[in-house]
């Protein structure tokens, strides 16, 4: 034992989301890493031990290992879990070891859409209908009131993992509504956004909102999925009132990072109307902590960390605090796996250094095997970052690399057997 202070990190990350070393020093400190096989990749070299487990939202299993860490190098001073799955292990563990940082309550609202909703509407605020859908019966009910078709959803799902839309009666016979708690929603056909950044309980101290270019529930049936910053000033000061107005009523006077969706449409006298979707204390995942980093100049991860350590908020340059018409314009796109993961790479192109295409790309090379892992959009066909003066030009960029990019894998299965 020594007098230097335990901190737990849960992690699940290969890909360097959070730049670990950055956050706090590993030699006056000793940190521990509570990681998968995979997520071994992003933990840094300095790391006082690393204990493997095969998937880090299973409480028990790390609550153990936890305890075990504790017995070898003293009690937690803090514990970290910033990947959105993770993010009720964490606060479950912080209360076991009477450390800093959130608790269950505060993270439950954004982790479990129902009460998430139910907090939005409370306030008076835009969301959609939704009821819990305990059953078959449940969900007949909700359509025949608020009409077909209904998305039905895990209450505590990520990544659009069982998410279906339902169509009619007909279909509903088909759900699995046992294995997990589901909400069952009004279906709206609108555009979807997403607004990421940092509320300090009051108002946005940094934040851009983007427009996805396809769904999130499109990417897992094989279409791919881009995102364009927005840089239309009315569209963005609706947004800041929207989204202020819906993190005040799920965080009031707690800062949070925050990844929230939102519905975006025009209204009858042309004015922009912001609809709730869902939102999550956590950073936005894809590629938007490396665009906060590398085109806005602030380290969204670095935010999340501070306040689940209890520090201070990393001080936000103006240049990240809102956007500007000036500002570059950033955006992401993700290709679908090209077969079941797990699965070796026959064949990727890279997309760099084209007249129109990414500044920055995560392309496998032929031999590399995509994992079947649980942090689901970092682990996929192709990873593609762009910067623009405009969202035109940068959507014009995206769809090209779209167009363009090939990649194709085998089953792992059958090439380990044709090796």
């Amino acid at each position: 034992m020594t007098d230097r202070p335990h901190i737990v990190v849960i992690n699940r990350w290969r890909e360097r989301y959070a730049e670990f070393t950055s956050y706090i020093d590993h030699t006056e400190n000793r940190v521990s890493y509570v990681t998968t096989e995979v997520g071994t990749g992003s933990v840094p070299v300095e790391a006082h031990e690393v204990v493997l487990v095969p998937a880090t939202d299973d409480l028990e299993r790390v609550r153990a290992e936890v305890r075990a860490l504790a017995a070898r190098y003293g009690a937690p001073a803090a514990i970290v879990a910033l990947k959105e799955d993770d993010l009720l292990v964490g606060a479950a563990l912080r209360e076991e070891w009477d450390v800093p940082g959130p608790r269950q309550p505060s993270q439950i609202v954004f982790r479990d859409k129902y009460v998430m909703c139910r907090a939005v509407a409370d306030a008076g605020l835009d969301v959609p209908e939704f009821a819990a859908a305990t059953d078959t019966a449940a969900v007949l009910a909700f359509g025949a009131a608020a009409g077909w078709p209904v998305i039905v959803k895990p209450r505590t799902g990520s990544s659009s993992a069982g998410v279906v839309r339902v169509d009619g009666p007909e279909q509903v016979a088909g759900l699995d509504l046992d294995s997990e708690p589901m909400l069952v929603q009004a279906f709206v056909d609108a555009p979807i956004s997403h607004v990421d950044g940092v509320f300090d309980g009051e108002r946005l101290l940094a934040w851009r909102a983007s427009r996805y270019l396809n769904t999130c529930l499109g990417f897992r049936g094989g279409t791919f999925l881009g995102s364009v910053e927005i840089d239309d000033p009315e569209v963005n000061a609706a947004i800041d009132r929207a989204a202020t107005a819906y993190l005040g009523a799920l965080s009031p006077g707690r800062a949070t990072v925050f990844h929230l969706e939102l519905f975006i449409d025009r209204g009858p006298d042309g004015r922009t109307v912001c609809r709730f979707l869902e939102c999550g204390a956590r950073v936005g995942g894809a590629e938007i902590p490396f665009l906060w980093r590398e085109v806005h100049g602030y380290d969204l991860m670095h935010a999340a960390w501070q306040l689940q350590v209890d520090r201070p908020l990393p001080p936000v340059p103006r240049a990240a605090a809102a956007p500007h018409a000036t500002d570059e314009v950033a955006g992401w796109m993700l290709v679908p796996a090209p077969a079941e993961r797990p699965c070796r790479i026959t064949e990727s192109t890279s997309m760099t250094g084209r007249a129109q295409g990414p500044y920055a790309e995560v392309v496998l090379h032929p031999g590399e095997v995509l994992p079947d892992a649980d942090a689901y959009y970092e682990h996929v066909g192709g990873r593609f970052r762009f910067r623009a003066a405009d969202g035109a030009a940068t959507e014009a960029a995206i769809t090209a690399t779209a167009t363009d990019f090939r990649v194709r894998a085998e089953p792992l299965a059958l090439s380990t057997t044709n090796a």
